[in-house]
């Protein structure tokens, strides 16, 4: 049997910045994600020279490490591009832990940053084409969770207001967060009347198209009080995958992310019911719902009910997706490292109006290509050491 020994507590994220959400007219992917980078380092008085772990994944720049490296001006120790999709970043934050803890960096920057709505004014087709599924002619990526949330609704009798739970907490949310795209009102009457896009999805099931750059700065604990009063300790990461095709996924109601959930929570040595706030990457309002249930906050096929009343919106029993998520809050292209920004923000403390009272452990999960990577972060305060 595998021993996991991840290094729980032994790296932190120190500092997380967003730039340019929304509409960032003139600007490149790499010039957002520089500016999310820049900002970063600020927070903690560090400079790109400090850099020494660069960890980043651009849309459209399959070279973007050494693009990164480049713009900034740095030679570092570990450059990294892995691309596994929206949940990239988490596998980022993973092999960041794992190179700092071993020292073979000391200060790691996780970036990235899309211009895909100035750039192209609509979702930018970067799935690539399928030799089993084009033929059918499915509309990708919509078409891939269309299929699990149909089937989700044959297995489980799910309520297309049941979705639309998902899709107004997230307003509700992004209400607080002056930064989020989408902020407007949203009943569940709109939901219902919203223009179908591919059946059971509708316009409002689905993630926005913005720009937008995030950032993350970390390094080893020792250091970590150093540079902020409160950082967010990595105590769990993991991450998982069993198909490429949606055509391909064994069950369309079963994610990985319960095999990455349950490495996670088990090296962090915490469960489900002792998080405090949930970051989930929210492209379609399936996948809340799936990733709520294979990470064990509730049973399989009880999701619809779990998210009823309110349950995850503000003043809710479960925060879940706190800045709005890519539903109101941003999503150019890949949301993953979002996530990570707003679990780290919730730690801190710093928030303002969507501020959790009293977190202390935080869940960011990612996910990539049509339900096919699934990666999960276990993030804590001092606390929780």
């Amino acid at each position: 049997m595998m021993h996991d020994a991840f290094p729980r507590g032994q790296t932190a994220i120190v500092a997380a910045a967003t730039h340019g959400m929304g509409e960032s007219p003139g600007l490149s992917s790499m010039d957002l994600a520089v500016g999310a980078s820049l900002k970063a380092l600020d927070q903690v008085g560090l400079t790109p020279q400090d850099v020494d772990g660069l960890f980043v994944a651009l849309p459209d720049d399959f070279m973007s490490g050494m693009g990164l490296a480049e713009y900034l001006g740095i030679s570092p120790n570990i450059t990294e591009n892995n691309r596994t999709g929206g949940s990239a970043f988490m596998t980022h934050a993973m092999w960041a832990a794992l190179a700092l803890s071993t020292g073979q960096c000391n200060v790691a920057l996780i970036a990235y940053g899309s211009n895909q709505r100035s750039a192209a004014g609509a979702l930018i087709k970067s799935m690539r084409e399928s030799p089993y599924e084009t033929p059918y002619k499915l509309p990708r990526p919509v078409g891939a969770y269309a299929l699990a949330a149909a089937r989700y609704q044959h297995e489980y009798g799910l309520k297309r207001e049941q979705l639309g739970e998902v899709a107004l907490a997230a307003r509700a949310w992004a209400q607080l967060n002056p930064d989020a795209f989408m902020r407007d009102p949203l009943s569940m009457e709109d939901y219902l009347a919203a223009r179908m896009v591919t059946d059971p999805l509708g316009v409002r099931d689905c993630c926005l198209v913005t720009d937008g750059a995030a950032a993350v700065v970390m390094v080893r604990a020792d250091r970590a009080r150093d540079l902020v009063s409160k950082p967010a300790y990595l105590l769990g990461a993991a991450a998982a995958t069993e198909h490429r095709e949606i055509s391909a996924m064994p069950d369309l109601t079963h994610t990985a992310a319960r095999l990455s959930g349950q490495r996670a929570f088990a090296q962090a040595g915490v469960s489900p019911k002792d998080i405090d706030v949930v970051q989930l990457y929210d492209a379609f309002t399936i996948n809340t719902l799936l990733f709520l249930e294979d990470l064990g906050f509730c049973k399989k096929g009880e999701a619809g009910s779990f998210v009823e009343g309110g349950r995850i919106a503000p003043g809710g029993a479960l925060p879940v997706n706190t800045n709005g998520g890519g539903l109101s809050c941003v999503h150019p292209g890949m949301y993953g490292l979002f996530t990570m920004v707003e679990a780290t923000e919730q730690l801190m403390g710093r928030a303002g109006d969507r501020q959790v009272a009293n977190a202390r452990l935080a869940v960011a999960h990612g996910n990539g290509g049509e339900l096919s990577s699934q990666a999960t972060l276990v993030l804590g305060s001092q606390e929780t050491l």
